[in-house]
């Protein structure tokens, strides 16, 4: 494992004994900067802010918290818990940007409420170890450091920053209850527990390890409370960032998709800016790395049009907009098309830019983008965002565009972080819009990351664009996979091609099944081949358009036709979209169609 993060922070505590001032963005008392911001998003933020003047903080239960245990539901409480964090940081901004006092005591009244919890974790990850059994009740006297826990740290040094002049004028037990919990919740466990999320020899990591660890620092040094932690809390820092960058492959590629990068790539991006800023510039040549370059790059690759992404796993089509974050991290790593994409997608999302969830749950990303929305809205766009073609190896995925369509294909294995069984799966967007697709994932329930995961209906394989083959679906597991990839990208034309029999439980059965994908980009067509020794094949086609099919012909909508030959009609059926996650990504019924094979070749031809 390399060790760059951790070798860059030994270094400079070799070289110094203390840390510069963190100061990302102006705190109330910096009047200047706050008279200073457009007039239009200042009346925006205070009107924001009125809507919870004199707001009634949900009640939550012990029972609230019990009911993840009893029951595997675990929106009713994540509803309470997230709502109070949404007004709190909607308050808090107002107040910044009119600084009349009309809004503290709201603010005290969400401070002190957010302290009197219980637990900050959620239930689903109230437990000790990984992938253990949760209790049901939280233990007030060992915290539990997992995600929203580690964020609402951040969310309360972020308060005490930006107004602890104004909360000491109401009185100074505000911000000593602020730094007491802080201590008590996040830096003391932090320093002295082990979390599974901090690495530890091969274990892998995810997107919790830097959205964890960026906000530990936050809230480590946005108040600056504890001088004598500093240097065990950096290098920790920098060793889990270490630790979580093993997992990744040198071509950048998030394998838990672009909703997803929001929390691994940019977190990382955070947590090694916010270090290299206390460390005046020790860290800036991190940003030249290629692999650092690549993971911030990859979610402009991954963009197909509008508000869609190409998405496999648990990742939504629906991946939110690109904003501050994306365009500082194009900055520092000096990819100005990064930042030409993230300017646009901002500008695209007009009046939602504070809807969007990171910033509605994340105050520090709140208060980012207050301060960066005019740059990105001056920034130049009027030119074209190029789009390339790019295989990721280290994921197996496959992406191919012309003006019309935008094809990918997820080669790869089943075992990626959020898996779902999709090896050899493919989505396929024209004129920007769905045609062939990727489902996603419900709400999550105790039953999502559990021994029963490959139960729920959309993380089988036979819900996406895959054969079932003699009446077996996919594994999940690294040793489920696609074998034999050969892939080209060229101007006139693309291709992939895999064995896809590994990815299936045939045991002692040797069968072979390959799955070829060409894009003729200069006649606008694509081509599936399928070809078998199997006797018995079920193909199977996602699709967002209502599919009429005669004879061998599919007319998906008025987006597109396809043909095919080697298969006849087994049924095409309605796939209700009933869960709320889901119903963030599509506005109405999908649709699976499902062919027999008749012949060892399968074609089909899009067009």
């Amino acid at each position: 494992m390399e060790k760059k993060f951790f070798n860059t922070m030994k270094a400079f505590w070799d070289n110094n004994s203390r840390l510069r001032d963190y100061r990302p963005f102006p705190d109330i008392d910096d009047r200047k900067s706050y008279e200073n911001l457009p007039a239009e998003l200042r009346r925006a933020l205070i009107a924001e802010g009125e809507k919870y003047l004199g707001y009634e903080y949900p009640v939550i239960r012990a029972t609230d918290f019990m009911n993840f245990k009893r029951t595997g539901n675990r929106v009713d409480y994540e509803a309470l818990y997230f709502e109070r964090r949404y007004a709190l940081n909607s308050l808090v901004a107002a107040e910044c940007a009119e600084d009349e006092g009309r809004f503290l005591d709201d603010i005290v009244n969400g401070i002190f409420a957010i302290c009197e919890e219980s637990a900050w974790q959620l239930p689903p990850h109230n437990s000790y170890t990984r992938n253990a059994p949760q209790e049901i009740l939280p233990d007030i006297t060992r915290p539990v450091m997992d995600l929203f826990a580690c964020e609402t740290g951040a969310q309360l040094a972020c308060i005490r920053y930006l107004l602890g002049s104004r909360l000491d004028v109401v009185s100074p037990f505000i911000n000593t209850r602020i730094g007491w919990e802080l201590e008590r919740r996040i830096l003391t466990p932090y320093i002295h527990q082990h979390f599974w999320w901090m690495g530890r020899d091969n274990e892998p990591m995810n997107n919790w390890t830097p959205w964890c660890t960026q906000n530990v620092l936050l809230a480590a040094f946005l108040h600056r409370a504890f001088p004598e932690e500093e240097k065990a809390i950096t290098l920790k820092a920098a060793e889990s960032l270490d630790f979580f960058l093993k997992d990744y492959g040198e071509d950048g590629c998030c394998d838990e998709g672009a909703h997803y990068f929001r929390h691994a790539g940019l977190c990382l991006d955070g947590a090694a800016e916010l270090l290299n800023r206390i460390t005046e510039g020790a860290f800036n040549h991190l940003y030249e790395w290629d692999k650092i370059k690549n993971i911030a790059s990859y979610i402009s690759n991954v963009h197909v049009a509008d508000k869609y992404y190409i998405n496999f796993a648990d990742c939504s089509p629906v991946a939110g907009r690109a904003g501050v974050r994306e365009f500082l991290f194009g900055r520092r790593t000096g990819q100005p098309e990064l930042m030409l994409f993230a300017a646009r997608d901002f500008k695209a999302a007009e009046e939602d830019i504070f809807a969007d969830e990171s910033n509605r749950l994340n105050l520090f990303y709140r208060m980012q983008t207050i301060f960066h929305c005019q740059e990105l809205m001056d920034y130049d766009t009027s030119q074209d965002c190029a789009k390339k073609d790019i295989y990721y190896p280290s994921v197996g995925l496959f992406v191919s565009r012309n003006d019309t369509f935008c094809l990918a294909v997820k080669a790869g294995d089943n075992d990626d972080s959020h898996n779902h069984n999709d090896t050899g799966s493919f989505t396929l967007y024209k004129n920007g819009k769905p045609l062939f697709v990727d489902i996603g994932v419900e709400s999550y329930t105790a039953k999502t990351f559990s021994p029963q995961r490959y139960e729920i209906w959309t993380m089988q394989s036979c819900y996406h664009n895959l054969p079932t083959i003699e009446g077996l679906d996919q594994h999940d597991g690294a040793d489920y996979r696609a074998e034999d990839i050969e892939t080209s990208l060229h101007e006139t034309n693309s291709c992939i091609s895999m064995e896809l029999s590994g990815a299936y439980p045939f045991k002692m059965c040797k069968k072979y099944y390959t799955r070829r994908m060409f894009f003729d980009k200069l006649n606008n067509r694509i081509v599936l081949t399928d070809t078998t020794d199997a006797g018995n094949v079920i193909l199977n086609f996602i699709t967002y358009e209502k599919p009429v099919v005669e004879e061998n012909h599919i007319t998906l909508g008025s987006l597109a036709a396809a043909r095919f030959s080697g298969a006849d009609i087994l049924s095409v059926e309605a796939l209700p979209i009933l869960d709320a996650r889901l119903r963030t990504a599509w506005d109405h019924e999908l649709y699976r169609i499902r062919l027999t094979m008749t012949n060892p070749e399968f074609v089909l031809e899009i067009k």
